[in-house]
């Protein structure tokens, strides 16, 4: 008998190499590297049989290994995180894959499985993803901060680095704003697909890769979740979730 076809497996993209923060995978948090804190909470979702590092970088794998993960290594010349699960997910028989971010030790299991559980439950669709209410205008003109906004169904209009929307009528006031969490469910296929595609115009404009899929006329569905989750981009992100860490263990 054949091995079993998964249902959902999640891989976490972790490239050594970081303009403002180099290594930042191997970094210690709460006295283990930050790449264990992220397969950590991934692995408390319900709905991922399986959980696997993809990385550049042998450093990663030995780190990996030494904690009990799994992790494949694929290659330096990837441009984007979705690229090199699609390496890693193109050896695993699997229906669903999840792009759980490399530097967002926070993530919630409960997110991973909303979004697995938005494709379970709609064979149509091949992508989705959530968001988070924002709220406070610094926050919404910070071009780190991607924004979304949404159809009636819930399916994304646009994401933007741009405040979206433009509120014309002052009368109205700022109003809120959703902030984009960096948590894909991909159907195998279609990610495989996708990360095919040639990048477009607003892609390369705005430097979001998920806007290649909206012009190319694919629905993605964007979940509200009350859960946010910080990015480990710099230094001062790095100290942050520390503190964020120590204060929970103190609790």
């Amino acid at each position: 008998m054949g091995k079993r076809m998964l249902s959902a497996v999640g891989v976490i993209p972790a490239r050594y190499g970081s303009s403002r923060l180099p290594g930042k995978a191997l970094e210690v948090i709460a006295g283990r590297p930050l790449i264990q804190l992220v397969h950590e909470s991934a692995a408390t979702a319900r709905c991922l049989e399986r959980v696997v590092v993809a990385t550049d970088d042998q450093r990663i794998v030995d780190a990996v290994t030494r904690f009990g993960g799994s992790a494949v290594l694929t290659s330096p010349a990837h441009r984007s995180g979705s690229d090199r699960i699609a390496e890693a997910a193109a050896g695993i028989d699997c229906a669903i894959v999840v792009n759980i971010q490399g530097d967002e030790p926070l993530i919630h299991g409960e997110t991973i499985d909303a979004v697995v559980s938005a494709l379970v439950g709609e064979p149509s669709l091949a992508v989705a993803t959530v968001a988070t209410p924002l709220i406070g205008a610094h926050e919404a003109d910070d071009p780190n901060i991607v924004k979304v906004v949404r159809d009636l169904q819930g399916n994304a209009l646009y994401f933007s680095r741009a405040r979206i929307p433009y509120t014309r009528d002052a009368a109205r006031g700022n109003g809120s704003f959703m902030k984009h969490i960096g948590l894909y469910a991909y159907r195998k296929e279609f990610l495989l697909r996708f990360t095919r595609w040639p990048q477009t115009e607003l892609e390369r404009r705005e430097k979001l890769e998920q806007l290649r899929i909206l012009e190319h006329g694919v629905s993605i569905r964007v979940l509200e979740t009350p859960y946010d989750s910080i990015g480990v981009d710099t230094p001062e992100d790095l100290e942050r979730v520390r503190m964020l860490l120590a204060e929970n263990k103190s609790c």
